[in-house]
């Protein structure tokens, strides 16, 4: 082994040296041969890459990802489940030390477990108790000296028949289960013999309750009904009634339907407070109509359930390449009582970022047929492509708001036109005007209101002030010419009656 050893590394230090040799002999050829231009700056760009390791290779092709400059997405690497798919949750509880907690709850922990060793667990509570008891049988017959006495027939026995362990243990099965065959039975001569009767008895009813009760749990739990229960592979965002709305699709494959049927919506997203303080996988509710009672269903064909994207949404700043850019993944939970059994039943899905297609809405599957609605669940996951804008919730919705200020900033011009084409009139016909306002005919003040209601559907200008913004103070200027042009003509009513008098 020595020998090979340091043959080894003589071989190596000559393969080193060889190397060596090698690289200065390239050195001495290129400083000896003719100058070489000088690289452009791409070469050098690319021998300066060409040179860094592998690591800050990728560190940099990750941060030119990210910066302004570039226009597509960010590659991220495949985000970790929290919820899969068909509903499991992909957590596992490590480095838990109080495990007698679990024996404290045996029950649940039997229901909990595989089928195969919740059958393992059934088969050796029977066989351990017949084998337990069958011993104690046989311990008695060979203490009281049965076992000596077999062809005695004047020996009274504890348990007639009973020749060896094997007839032990079959006396226990039969005591335990009840059966009763009449072979072997138990004598009045062994009082410890009828105390043992009477605690096998009891204890083989408290292990027959305890595991066909585990059992019967086992198979009557509805965790198979919820396979039944389907949920959209996609989650979509587009417009309903003007507004961005982030919405799946549930259905249910049964014809016995889900009593009190709820959906409810998590968004699992990491953060940071302000103090510093990171907390990974933070679950924020999204709300799908729990002031309104939406979320409760009546699951009888599948049903779009909507999550509008206003203010108290954590979605309401989010565009739609934020939306790509961002991280995070939304859980859904529909409960309900299975309408056989009256037992709750869960079902959970789950869409990450990849999984929600903006500017897409649901193909419907529901159709009117001759007497029934028929569903077509063959389109249930189908989606088709829609005019959605992509901007945020909050640019949309200020969007909005410009356009009603428009609206509003345009309705003074619309007044002070209608305003200038009056006064034309009023100087056109001269004395005619004068003489409608002598007889009374100039609107009051109430009539000024209602004119001025008819522009302004949302609400009446004549209860604002001059200061109520750029509509309201053009009304009172509109007003102010009015009332100006009022008092003109009744000066120029009075003029003449002077000069008479």
């Amino acid at each position: 082994m020595g020998l090979d050893w340091s043959l080894g590394t003589a071989v190596g230090k000559l393969l080193q040296g060889s190397r060596r040799r090698r690289r200065g002999a390239e050195g001495g050829a290129t400083s000896r041969g003719s100058p070489d231009p000088q690289p452009s700056p791409g070469a050098r760009r690319a021998r300066t890459n060409a040179s860094r390791p592998r690591a800050a290779r990728a560190m940099a092709q990750e941060n030119a990802a990210f910066s302004p400059g570039s226009d597509e997405p960010p590659r991220r690497r495949g985000r970790q489940r929290y919820v899969e798919k068909d509903g499991r949750c992909n957590v596992q509880q490590g480095n838990v030390r109080e495990t007698y907690r679990y024996l404290t709850d045996l029950f649940t922990t039997l229901v909990d477990l595989q089928w195969r060793l919740s059958l393992l667990f059934f088969v050796l509570a029977y066989a351990l108790t017949w084998l337990f008891f069958g011993a104690i049988w046989w311990l008695i017959a060979y203490g009281r000296g049965d076992l000596e006495h077999l062809e005695d027939t004047a020996w009274t026995p504890c348990v007639n028949n009973l020749n060896g362990f094997v007839a032990a243990f079959l006396f226990s099965i039969e005591t335990e289960t009840t059966i009763g065959y009449g072979h072997r039975v138990i004598t009045d001569q062994c009082p410890e013999g009828i105390v043992l009767l009477l605690l096998q008895a009891i204890l083989g009813s408290m292990v027959n309750a305890f595991m066909v009760g585990c059992m019967f749990v086992k198979i009557s739990q509805p965790n198979k009904r919820a396979a039944t229960l389907v949920f959209s592979s996609h989650a979509v965002v587009s417009l309903r009634d003007g507004r961005l709305c982030l919405m799946f699709r549930v259905g249910d494959l049964r014809s016995s339907h889900i009593v009190e049927a709820s959906i409810r919506a998590k968004l699992i997203r990491s953060r940071q407070t302000l103090e510093g303080e990171f907390i990974p996988l933070h679950q924020t509710d999204l709300s799908v109509g729990f002031d309104t009672g939406d979320d409760r269903l009546f699951l009888v064909s599948p049903l779009v359930i909507s999550h509008e994207i206003d203010a108290a949404s954590p979605f309401w700043e989010a565009s739609r390449r934020a939306l790509e850019r961002d991280d995070f993944e939304i859980v859904v939970i529909l409960e309900g009582m299975v309408e056989a059994t009256g037992m709750t039943c869960q079902a959970r899905s789950s869409y990450l970022v990849d999984e929600v297609l903006w500017g897409h809405r649901f193909t419907s599957v529901l159709t009117l047929e001759d007497g029934f609605y028929e569903v077509d669940y063959a389109s249930f996951h189908e989606t088709f492509e829609v005019p959605t804008p992509s901007c945020s919730a909050r640019e949309l919705a200020e969007a909005a708001a410009r356009l009603d200020a428009h609206l509003y900033w345009s309705i003074p011009s619309r007044l002070d036109e209608k305003v200038e084409e009056e006064g034309a009139g009023e100087g056109a016909g001269g004395g005619t005007g004068a003489d409608k306002e002598q007889n009374g005919c100039l609107p009051p003040p109430e009539s000024e209101s209602k004119v001025v209601t008819s522009f302004f559907s949302r609400s009446p200008v004549a209860d604002r002030g001059p200061d109520t913004g750029t509509w309201g103070a053009g009304y009172w200027r509109w007003r102010r010419r009015r009332q100006a042009r009022s008092g003109e003509s009744a000066k120029a009513r009075e003029a003449p009656l002077e000069s008479q008098m």
